[in-house]
């Protein structure tokens, strides 16, 4: 079975899941009886329920699906679902496992620990807190649930657009092995593999591992210039992580986990599931192409100098006079020549730089235009656009590495026979580090390097059962989750004149209590009754500094020994000194006069209550109608990217949460003796304080950027038109827009990620050989996605067209089906569109990152 559209309430999803075996065909046949829609059937705490008759819209993929459409990480979940957008890589952030999700037009496109996301990503039951890590493999998975719309009630925190919950294999009663390896385009090799192993009657475990590699499919090629001959590299001496590397291409892969459940009936009232996994990755980081150099024209005289391109290329093309004419706006006159500036960069290892990195660089004032050829450098503009979006001049870092692990244990425990208690407890870290070069030039415009520690911990309790003559379903419970962690960046503007450093700490501790009731006044009509209470606390220090007090050497000020030691009262004006200039300027620490950010702890309390209201009628058994309300809340933080001091009064009140009431009506209906499945829905959502990317100066820095209307509708269909023949069809609309919003974003713009149209089709042929010659599948998966903005600010050069996406797939498998050998090819129309990007017009460039081309794979696989 493909994707069947259906509505699921985490009263069901408390229990164990089963459904029928999906191996080979969508549809369902006793021996002399009709071919019909397959029924899929969950079963929760000793009761099964049709899940066409629950009144949660998700859309369910199911392990066969994923085997069959090459699906081996979250984001190419994207194609099969309408109104739901998973990219692979936010911008900046460097890395292909980290997830940008938005479901109808709210999510999250972002890696900072500073901002949570808007789409929840649960494995097992456990949420998992960062959008770092989150694109992961989908081994050993039994189905994926993707739920759209606001989902507190039941999953909670940070669901205001909606929940993808993983659930893995369950370990089977047998000893059992299956496996499977990939080869193709790009020197692919991809493997995995997983056992069954009883234990003993009452304990069985399970094993798995997976593991995918493949060369990048951007061509790193040296720039050739008159002047130098072929310039291949630069210094890459801007590096704060010890996992620093380059590459010769960009967007290769090397991956592999493991995971392990052991499952024990320690009674017939009592099961006891104990999970792990470990993940493992070290590969190269994102893609990235240059688009475009705005402004970069070289300023030797005049003041309008208005990024820092534009000043790095006058310093290096200046005359000493002509440096000290050239006053960069917005600095008055009152202010320096750009001597300073165009001079040494950096401070040594010192209190403000403890870490000792070697970041003092020799001047570059008028080394173009002195007596010595042999100190020049390159301009930075367009000639480092290449003709090629698979070719670039980048030659910094390009690598992404990291390490995560986690365990939990989940109790089962019959109360009695209508009334169950379930535990979930669990615990994750998160290691990540990587860098990118985003200028797409050999020499150093923007270099940025980020190291990320998290630990997480989660307590849930919940109560399910039945009441009041089996009229009442019900779920009641409590729920704990704490984090810490830190995230530390060192971002190198052009030859390092500004070189923000900031190691930023964070925690979070939220509690929270929740009902889920479902009353049924007879076989037709049933209410839904939902809320949960929510009581959340942060804390954040931000160290945000500029490690060549930029801003300092701007006004005239040298960086001097003054430089980690406590400043008195400020000075005469104006200023002589940094400790006079900081206290002219605003700079909040002046224990340290290059940091950012204010000092000491800042905290926030947030509480929030989300109701759920719903109503349901059956007019038949194969029918279903619903309406429901719902409210999301997503927590709100502090923005933590900084390149100009801020006071406390500025940095305390970061920004507010995200709040979303959403209507929805719906039907779910199986015609035709049931081989036409047919799933409708409308939505209207009403969206407040968004918080989103925008660029203010160098920084890209997080905001509540206004308000939005959202509204639309989706249909999906599955029609079984014989014994061997189904297609799957969906289509989605989304008009996203906003209603009011703060400076810097376009009243009536569209919210990125969030295309109008959405349409998919996947026919699937499976065909019967005959006299026990085996089976061959064919399929196709065709989707139509419309035009979408990538960033806040719908930057024309960041505008993701009309995208048409073709894969194919056939395989061949015996008639007992113990091995499978396949053949596809993904992308077979050559789509090339930007998968994420920014537009960073005070540093100087436009950048982004495209989808890989056409490629071709093999699969062999078994099962004994």
């Amino acid at each position: 079975m493909t994707i069947v559209k259906n509505s699921v309430s985490r009263i069901v999803l408390a229990g164990v899941l089963s459904s029928v075996p999906l191996a080979t065909a969508a549809y369902a046949a006793d021996e002399g009886s009709a071919v019909t829609l397959e029924e899929i059937v969950v079963t929760a705490q000793k009761r099964s329920q049709n899940i066409q008759d629950v009144p949660i819209a998700i859309s369910a993929v199911t392990a066969n699906m994923l085997k069959e459409r090459g699906i081996n990480d979250v984001s190419k979940l994207s194609n099969m679902t309408p109104n739901v957008t998973l990219d692979a890589g936010t911008p900046f952030a460097g890395s292909s496992n980290v997830l940008s999700a938005y479901v109808r037009g709210i999510g999250q496109n972002d890696f900072a620990f500073n901002l949570d996301p808007g789409v929840g990503v649960y494995v097992d039951g456990v949420y998992y807190a960062r959008t770092v890590g989150a694109n992961m493999d989908l081994g050993d998975v039994e189905r994926i649930e993707i739920l759209k719309g606001p989902q507190g009630t039941l999953f909670g925190r940070n669901t205001i657009g909606g929940a993808i919950s993983i659930v893995t294999r369950e370990p089977g009663d047998e000893f059992f092995v299956t496996g499977e390896m990939i080869t193709g385009s790009y020197n692919r090799l991809d493997a995995k593999a997983s056992v069954d192993l009883p234990i003993s009657d009452t304990i069985r475990s399970s094993f798995s591992f997976s593991t995918k590699s493949r060369d990048g499919f951007v061509e790193r090629i040296p720039y050739v210039d008159e002047e130098f001959g072929s310039y291949v590299t630069d210094g890459n001496q801007f590096r704060m992580v010890d996992k620093m590397e380059t590459s010769q291409t960009e967007g290769g892969e090397d991956t592999w986990s493991l995971r392990g459940k052991i499952v024990a009936e320690a009674s017939d009232r009592l099961k006891i599931t104990l999970s792990g996994d470990y993940n493992y990755e070290n590969q190269e980081g994102l893609a990235n192409t240059l688009l475009a150099v705005p402004n970069s024209d070289q300023l030797p005289f005049g003041p309008t100098a208005n990024n820092f391109t534009t000043i790095y290329n006058t310093c290096i093309s200046s005359t000493a006079a002509e440096l000290a004419a050239a006053i960069p706006a917005p600095f008055d006159p009152g202010f320096t020549n750009l001597s300073l500036v165009c001079g040494e960069r950096g401070v040594a290892a010192s209190a403000i730089n403890p870490l000792g990195r070697t970041n003092v660089t020799s001047p570059i004032a008028s080394v173009n235009v002195d007596d010595d050829p042999y100190n020049n450098r390159l301009i930075y503009d367009e000639r480092f656009i290449t003709d090629d979006i698979d070719k670039s001049y980048a030659s910094g870092p390009s690598f992404s590495w990291m390490q995560s692990w986690g365990g939990a244990l989940t109790l089962d425990y019959d109360l009695t026979d209508k009334m169950a208690l379930k535990s979930i407890t669990s615990y994750r870290e998160l290691h990540w580090q990587a860098g990118m070069d985003l200028d797409g030039a050999p020499i150093e415009i923007l270099e940025l390097s980020f190291e990320m520690n998290q630990w997480q911990f989660s307590q849930e309790f919940q109560l399910n059962g039945t009441a009041m003559d089996d009229k009442l379903d019900y779920v009641v419970g409590v729920y704990y989750f704490k984090e810490k962690g830190d995230l530390h960046d060192l971002v190198a503007f052009p030859a390092g004149l500004l070189q923000v450093d900031g190691n930023n700490l964070l925690e979070t501790e939220a509690m929270a209590a929740f009902a889920h009731l479902n009353y049924r006044f007879n076989d037709q009509f049933s209410i839904t009754l939902g809320g949960r209470y929510t009581d959340e606390s942060k804390k954040f220090q931000g160290f945000q500094s500029d490690l060549n007090g930029f801003n300092y050497k701007i006004g005239g000020i040298p960086i001097n020994a003054l430089i980690g030691i406590p400043c008195d009262d400020a000075g005469p004006l104006p200023p002589t000194d940094m400790c006079d200039f900081a206290a002219l300027v605003g700079f909040p620490d002046q224990d340290n006069v290059l940091r950012y950010h204010p000092p000491g702890e800042f905290t926030q309390d947030f509480t929030d209550f989300s109701p759920r209201i719903g109503v349901e009628y059956k007019p038949n058994e194969d029918m279903m109608l619903y309406a429901s309300y719902s409210k999301g809340f997503k927590t709100g933080s502090w923005t933590t990217r900084y390149s100009n001091p801020v006071t406390v009064e500025q940095a305390a009140p970061g920004f507010k949460p995200e709040k979303a009431d959403s209507y929805e009506i719906g039907l779910k209906s199986e015609l035709a003796d049931r081989t036409i499945l047919l799933n409708m829905a409308g939505f209207y959502t009403k969206y407040k304080n968004i918080q989103l990317n925008q660029q203010e100066g160098v920084s890209p820095t997080l905001r509540n950027a206004g308000d939005a209307e959202i509204y639309g509708f989706e249909i999906e269909s599955q029609f079984v038109l014989s014994a061997e023949f189904s297609v799957n069809a969906n289509v989605g609309y989304t008009h996203a827009k906003y209603t009011r919003v703060e400076d810097g974003v376009n009243a009536g713009g569209h919210l990125p990620k969030t295309p109008e149209w959405k349409f998919n089709i996947n026919p699937r042929y499976d065909h019967d050989l005959g006299d026990g010659k085996g089976f061959v599948l064919f399929s196709l998966d065709y989707t139509y996605t419309s035009t979408l903005f990538n960033d806040t600010e719908n930057t024309p050069q960041l505008e993701r067209g009309d995208v048409n996406m073709l894969n194919g797939f056939v395989s061949y498998r015996p008639e007992s089906e113990a091995w499978e050998v396949a053949a596809g090819v993904n992308n077979i129309l050559d789509e090339r569109y930007l998968v994420t990007g920014s537009a960073n017009l005070a540093s100087g460039q436009v950048y982004g990152t495209y989808n890989r081309p056409t490629e071709w794979f093999l699969k062999l696989s078994f099962k004994m």
